[in-house]
């Protein structure tokens, strides 16, 4: 078997219950439920972290955020650090198998050089550096800019490494113009390609043009808004495998959707006497949102397709996270994922032979927030940091077998394996954090920021 192309493809901010495939009822994302379809939908996939910088970064290292020395979201100014070079990516590893290497949307690991995409194995890309911009002016909005005025915006979209513009131009319509434009180019040349797709959609500003607007007059106009985004995203990855099938390259290329952390609540007090909340996502079923640590922040919609080499039609319940997609797909390439210091396991068994999720358990980090799953099992500790949780669920143990809205908290009946999951969780942490202060801070010049 040839090795595939292989296109990740990630969404920003985009809750659990907003695919329609995951059983979103109130708009339609056709491309993406034809893409699930076609190979697996997973219904218990993790990001590693209920933010951007974070979770990007295991899903292109196959590490936990706090060993690819990314543990936080990442700040937007030029000289801000990020991903050090010194810890290999997906890109970086497929380069010697040969592989052309491309990314087209949101970067936000790290501005400084050295930690642009270039220097990550991406012989082209472009997008944005920092997490936040304009959809049309492309500028970034927070203005943190070092050594400027604190509202003073700075334009932020680039063409390998050169600042370019494209006023007016809807941003998720530019990152699909590229990768298909990319994909006619490269998929004849003989050599396999690798390209992430990074769109920035549905994060804030709740931008859309109006021809998505009008698809959907019957919702509520924040909810319009996020249908109309996602729409724009879903005919974009639509684009995307339609190119794809004109090149005769579809059946070997391995296609995975993920979003990179739950939906957003950050932007529901940013207009006077806006509803609450303004940003319109939804995590179906789940509790919690970005930046917490239950299921509403980490569980994410997920797909992944290769015609070629994976049955269709599967629903896995298995446990799977982003940091797996880099040994998986190395894997696939003809690569060695033991070569390389990893978190992630490889999930080709669980793919293609029915096997159960190689992973007994996973972990998770958010500022003050620890949490673990075993099993069925998930206890969440410090959770009553993240607004909206009350006091009582500081300690948080729950069934997300049966119960995966994490309802009732069952701390109380399970008193053991409470003590046991969370010296599990304790001890996972303080290795995180030894390292961090042994190692990372100092390559990182005390800082993040």
């Amino acid at each position: 078997m040839e090795r595939p192309n292989i296109i990740l493809i990630v969404s920003d901010d985009q809750g659990y219950g907003d695919l329609s495939c995951m059983g979103n009822t109130d708009f339609r994302t056709p491309h993406l439920d034809r893409l699930a379809a076609s190979g697996v939908r997973f219904t218990s996939w993790y990001a590693n972290s209920p933010v951007c910088s974070p979770s990007r970064a295991s899903l292109l290292t196959g590490r936990y955020p706090g060993n690819a020395g990314v543990r936080a979201i990442l700040a937007g100014h030029r000289t801000a650090s990020g991903l050090l070079p010194e810890v290999p990516t997906l890109a970086k590893v497929l380069e010697p198998l040969g592989y052309q290497t491309a990314l087209f949307g949101k970067w936000h690991l790290g501005l400084a050089r050295g930690c642009r995409p270039h220097d990550h194995g991406f012989a082209e890309w472009f997008g944005f550096l920092a997490g936040c911009v304009d959809y049309y002016s492309h500028i970034f909005y927070w203005g943190m800019n070092r050594g400027g005025p604190a509202n003073n915006p700075i334009h932020d979209l680039w063409h390998n490494d050169r600042e370019v513009w494209e006023n007016g131009r809807y941003l998720t319509e530019l990152i699909t113009e590229r990768t298909v434009a990319t994909i006619r180019r490269v998929a004849q040349s003989g050599r396999p390609f690798f390209i992430y797709v990074a769109y920035n959609a549905p994060h804030y500003p709740m931008h859309a043009p109006q021809k998505y607007l009008d698809r959907f007059p019957h919702l509520a106009w924040d909810r319009q808004i996020m249908a109309a985004m996602l729409s724009a995203m879903d005919d974009g990855i639509g684009e995307i495998i339609a190119e794809l099938e004109r090149q005769g390259v579809y059946e070997n290329t391995l296609v995975f959707f993920m979003s990179d952390n739950g939906p957003s609540r950050e932007a529901r007090n940013w207009l006077d006497g806006c509803p609450d909340p303004y940003y319109g996502g939804s995590a179906g079923k789940l509790k919690g949102h970005k930046f917490s640590l239950f299921e509403g922040g980490i569980r994410v919609p997920a797909l992944m397709a290769w015609p070629a080499r994976i049955p269709a039609g599967q629903v896995l319940d298995g446990m799977g996270a982003a940091m797996d997609i880099f040994p998986t797909c190395l894997r696939a390439a003809g690569g060695d994922p033991a070569a390389y210091e990893l978190d992630g396991l490889d999930l080709w068994p669980m793919l293609t032979e029915g096997a159960p999720s190689p992973h007994r358990e996973l972990f998770w980090e958010m500022q003050g927030q620890t949490a673990v799953r075993r099993g069925p099992w998930k206890l969440v500790l410090n959770g009553q940091l993240v607004e909206g949780v009350p006091p009582q669920d500081a300690v948080h143990l729950a069934n997300v077998e049966t119960d995966m809205g994490e309802g009732y908290n069952l701390k109380d009946a399970h008193p053991e394996l409470v003590a046991e999951l969370t010296a599990a969780a304790q001890a996972w942490r303080a290795e995180i954090e030894e390292r961090w202060q042994r190692y990372w801070l100092p390559r990182l010049g005390g800082t993040v920021s």
